[in-house]
C-alpha cells in the first residue's frame, strides 16, 4: 500500500483528500456525534466516525492541513492521531497497552470492591460484629476505586464540561461522585449508626451510605469496558491478519544481480524473485520458474495452485515450493491485496443508514437523561422521601440510561460481519452493500467467466468412419500450435503433449489454419455446408450452443470438434441455493441464445436474456428495477461494469477485470460461486443481529428508566445491568464470526444438497434484444 494515508481525488475544481484518524476517548454514540459536528464545521470537511473501530474517515480540501483536523478533535475533548498504512503494528501495540491499563484498573477495583461489599453487608446484617470506625474502613476501601479506578470517567466528564457537552462518562462520573459525596457528607455531619433490616440491608449494606454503590458501579462499568474492548479487538483480528499478508522487502533482479529493497520502492516492470516460503510482493506475471502457490490466505482455497511462465500471481500469496521470477504489473496501493484491505477499512469506517439514525437519537439522549434524573430527584423530595431517599433513584436513572449499548449495537455487528466476509473471500466495500444484499430479491448473473470458466474446452470429437479420433485431434493440435486463438489453445490442451510437428503453417484469417502434418495437408476451420454423415451431430452441437470446427485431411472432411465454455462446477449448486433462499436468478449474456439456453439448462435458471450488449444489460437491470425488484448483478468483465454500477448491488467475481472490480460493491475473491449464497446468508445474519441489538438497547433503556425513576432499581444493580447490556450487545455481534460456517474451507457442501441439475427444471424463456 502507499505510505501516504491521504488519497487525492478531484471533484469539480476542488482537490479533495481522504484521511483516517484514530480517535481516543469515545465512549458512546453522543461522542461520535460530537466529533462529527466539530469536524463538519470546518469548511469543506465531511467526517464519518465509527465508535466500534474508534476511527474517523475524513474528507477535506487539500488546502486544510491534517494537523488542523487533529487539533479540532482534540479541542472537542478527544485524542486524535493520523493512521498511516505502515502504522498497523504500532496501532496494535497501542491497543494492547490501553487494554492492559484498563485491565489493571478493573482488577484493582474488583479486589477492593469484594471486601468492601462483604464488610458492609456483614456490619449491617450482624450489628454485633461492628467495630469502632468500621465505616472509615469502608471509606478507605472505596476511595481508591471511586478515585483512581474511576479516574478515566471523571477526566472525560471534566473535558466534556469544559466544552459544554455530555457523554456516557458524564453519567457514570456524575453517579459515582454523587454517591460518594453524599456518603462522605453522611460520615462527616450526620448519624450513620442507622441499621437497616431485610432486603433493604442487602441493597444498602452500609445503611445511609452509598460507597459500595459508587465502587460497584465503577467496577461493573470498567469490567464491561474491558470485555467490550477485548471483543472489539477480536472483531478486528481479520483486518490485522490481512495487513500482515503484505511483505516489507523484496528481492529485485537487475543486470544479473540480486538486491533487497523495501517493497514500496518496487516499480511496474521490475523483475523480482520469490523463493520457496516467501510471499509474493506484488501482482505480476511469472517470467521463469514453476511453483505451487498457496492462495489460502487470500481466497480460503486450501489447495495450492501450480503456476509457471505466463501465469499471473497475486501479492500476499506464498510460494509453497519452487522458485519464481515475476515481472511486477501492479504495485503498492494498486495491488489486489491493497485494494481489498482498503475496501474492508472503508467498510468498517463507513456507517449504515441505521447507525446514522441511532447517532442522531443518542446525541440528545444524555441531556434528556440528566433532565429525567433531576426530575426524579425533585419528585421524590416533593414526595417527602428526604435527600437520602431521593438520591438513590436519581443515581439509578443516571447509571441505567447510559447509551453505550445503543452506540455499539450497529457498528460492532457491521465490523464483525466485514471481517467474517474477508475470511470467506467476500470483500464488502461499504455497509450499504450488506443492507442491500439482505434486501435483494433478484440475482442477475453474467454467463462467460461468471457461471462458466471463461475458457474454451473441447467437449467432444466426431470422426468419419475409418478415422481414429485421437489421431485426428493430434493432427488438429499440431496445426493449431502456430495459433494464439482461444480455440487453438483449447484443442492443444485437450490433445496433450504428444503432438506431431507441423510444417508449412499458414494462418487463414477468419477461416482457421493449415499446415503439413505427417506428410499430409491438414486444415482446421469452419465446418462446410455439407458435412455428410456428421450433419446430425453438427446440428445437435450447435443447438446446444457449442462452437464447432472442422478438420480436413488432404482437403477431405475427416471429422468435427465441438468446443464450449464449461459451466463451473459450483454454479448449479450456487443457483439452487439462491433459489432456496427465495431469490430469483436471471441469466443475462451477450452470447447467442443457443449457448445461453445450454448454460441455463445446466444451472437450473428459467429466465434468460441473450444477445445483450453492455447498454442492453443496463436497460434490462433498470427494467427489473422498474418492476419493483431489488437487483443484485454478478459479473466479471468490462462489458458488465455499467450493469454492476446500475444495479442496486454490484457483485464482481474476483478473477474479473479491474473495471468490473472497481464498479462493484462486493468482490468475491474465491473462484467458487457457492460463496455467493454465503454472501446473502452473511448479510441476512448481520441485519438480523443489528435488529436484535437495537431492540435490546432501545427496549432496555425504555423499560429500565421508568423502573429506576419509581425507586424500584438499586443503583448498584443499575450499574451491573448497564455494563451487562453493553457486553451482551458486543457478544451477540461476535456470533457473526460463525455465520455461513458451511462455507468454510473448500466450500465442499451446502445446507441444501443439490445435484448437478435440478429435477424441477423448466425450459428457459429466452429473450433476445
Amino acid at each position: 500500500m502507499s505510505t501516504d494515508s491521504a488519497v487525492d481525488r478531484t471533484v469539480g475544481e476542488t482537490d479533495v483528500r481522504t484521511v483516517e484518524l484514530k480517535i481516543d476517548g469515545m465512549t458512546c454514540a453522543a461522542c461520535v456525534g460530537r466529533v462529527e459536528r466539530k469536524l463538519g464545521k470546518l469548511d469543506g470537511v465531511d467526517a464519518t466516525v465509527n465508535l466500534a473501530t474508534e476511527r474517523a474517515l475524513v474528507r477535506y480540501p487539500s488546502a486544510t492541513p491534517v494537523a488542523t483536523l487533529v487539533e479540532t478533535v482534540r479541542k472537542a475533548g478527544y485524542g486524535a492521531t493520523e493512521i498511516r498504512p505502515t502504522d498497523t503494528g504500532d496501532e496494535a501495540t497501542s491497543d494492547d497497552t490501553a487494554l492492559r491499563r484498563l485491565r489493571t484498573r478493573m482488577a484493582v477495583a474488583l479486589i477492593l470492591f469484594i471486601p468492601l461489599a462483604d464488610l458492609s453487608l456483614a456490619m449491617s446484617l450482624v450489628p454485633s460484629l461492628r467495630f469502632p470506625y468500621w465505616q472509615w474502613v469502608v471509606v478507605a476501601l472505596a476511595l481508591p476505586v471511586v478515585g483512581w479506578a474511576a479516574w478515566p470517567f471523571h477526566r472525560t466528564a471534566v473535558l466534556n464540561l469544559r466544552h459544554g457537552t455530555t457523554s456516557m462518562d458524564t453519567l457514570v462520573s456524575l453517579g459515582v461522585i454523587s454517591a460518594s459525596a453524599w456518603s462522605l457528607g453522611e460520615m462527616a455531619f450526620l448519624d450513620t449508626r442507622q441499621t437497616l433490616t431485610g432486603w433493604d440491608a442487602v441493597l444498602h449494606p452500609s445503611g445511609p451510605l452509598y460507597l459500595e454503590v459508587a465502587a460497584g458501579v465503577t467496577t461493573f462499568v470498567l469490567a464491561g469496558r474491558y470485555f467490550e474492548a477485548r471483543a472489539r479487538r477480536t472483531a478486528g483480528r481479520v483486518m490485522r491478519s490481512l495487513a500482515a499478508l503484505e511483505t516489507d522487502e523484496v528481492t529485485v533482479l537487475s543486470g544479473g544481480t540480486e538486491s533487497r529493497i523495501p517493497v514500496r520502492r518496487l516499480r511496474v516492470g521490475d523483475r523480482f524473485l520469490v523463493r520457496p516460503g516467501e510471499r509474493v510482493a506484488a501482482d505480476g506475471v511469472v517470467e521463469t520458474g514453476r511453483a505451487a502457490v498457496d492462495t489460502s490466505a487470500m481466497t480460503g482455497e486450501p489447495v495450492p495452485v501450480e503456476v509457471g511462465p505466463g501465469d499471473a500471481v497475486t501479492g500476499g500469496t506464498i510460494a509453497a515450493g519452487g522458485r519464481l521470477v515475476v515481472v511486477a504489473e501492479q504495485v503498492g496501493a494498486d495491488t489486489r491485496l491493497a485494494r481489498m484491505i482498503a475496501a474492508v477499512e472503508r467498510a468498517q469506517t463507513e456507517k449504515s443508514a441505521t447507525q446514522r439514525l441511532v447517532d442522531r437519537v443518542s446525541s440528545v439522549f444524555v441531556p434528556v437523561v440528566l433532565a429525567l434524573a433531576l426530575l426524579t430527584l425533585g419528585g421524590w423530595l416533593l414526595a417527602g422521601a428526604g435527600w437520602a431517599g431521593a438520591l438513590a433513584p436519581a443515581i439509578a436513572v443516571v447509571i441505567i440510561a447510559c447509551p453505550c449499548a445503543l452506540g455499539l449495537a450497529t457498528p460492532t455487528a457491521l465490523m464483525v460481519a466485514t471481517g467474517r466476509g474477508a475470511e470467506l473471500g467476500i470483500f464488502v466495500k461499504g455497509h450499504r452493500a450488506l443492507e442491500t444484499t439482505r434486501a435483494a430479491d433478484t440475482v442477475v448473473l453474467d454467463k462467460t467467466g461468471t457461471l462458466t470458466t471463461g475458457r474454451m474446452a473441447v467437449v467432444e470429437v466426431a470422426a468419419l468412419p475409418g478415422t481414429d479420433a485421437a489421431r485426428l485431434l493430434a493432427r488438429a493440435a499440431a496445426v493449431e500450435s502456430g495459433s494464439e486463438h482461444a480455440i487453438a489453445a483449447a484443442i492443444r490442451a485437450h490433445a496433450g503433449p504428444d503432438v506431431p510437428a507441423v510444417e508449412d503453417f499458414v494462418a487463414l484469417p477468419g477461416l482457421g489454419a493449415r499446415g503439413t502434418v505427417d506428410g499430409r495437408t491438414v486444415s482446421v476451420g469452419r465446418p462446410p455446408e455439407d458435412t455428410g454423415t456428421l450433419a446430425s451431430r453438427l446440428a445437435e452441437w450447435e443447438a446446444a450452443g457449442h462452437t464447432v470446427v472442422a478438420v480436413h485431411v488432404d482437403d477431405a472432411l475427416a471429422g468435427l470438434v465441438a468446443l464450449a465454455d464449461p459451466v463451473k462446477e459450483s454454479a448449479p449448486v450456487a443457483v439452487a441455493e439462491l433459489v432456496a433462499m427465495g431469490l430469483r436468478p436471471v441469466l443475462l449474456t451477450g452470447d447467442r441464445p443457443a449457448a445461453a439456453h445450454a448454460v441455463a439448462r445446466a444451472c437450473g435458471i428459467t429466465e434468460v436474456v441473450a444477445g445483450a450488449l453492455p447498454d442492453g444489460k443496463v436497460d434490462h437491470v433498470r427494467a427489473l428495477q422498474g418492476q419493483g425488484r431489488t437487483v443484485a448483478m454478478v459479473g466479471d468483465g468490462v462489458n458488465d461494469a455499467a450493469a454492476l454500477a446500475a444495479a442496486d448491488l454490484g457483485i464482481a467475481v474476483g478473477s474479473g477485470t479491474d473495471v468490473a472490480l472497481e464498479a462493484a460493491d462486493v468482490v468475491l475473491v474465491r473462484d467458487d460461486l457457492r460463496v455467493l449464497p454465503a454472501t446473502v446468508e452473511l448479510a441476512r445474519a448481520t441485519m438480523g443481529t443489528i435488529r436484535g441489538n437495537l431492540w435490546w438497547a432501545f427496549g432496555y433503556n425504555t423499560a429500565a428508566i421508568p423502573i429506576a425513576m419509581a425507586g424500584l432499581l438499586n443503583p448498584l444493580l443499575a450499574g451491573a445491568a448497564m455494563a451487562l447490556s453493553s457486553f451482551l450487545v458486543v457478544t451477540n455481534s461476535l456470533r457473526l464470526r460463525k455465520a455461513a460456517s458451511w462455507a468454510d474451507g473448500t466450500l465442499g457442501g451446502t445446507r441444501t444438497p443439490v445435484g448437478e441439475e435440478s429435477t424441477d427444471y423448466v425450459e428457459p424463456t429466452v429473450h433476445t434484444p
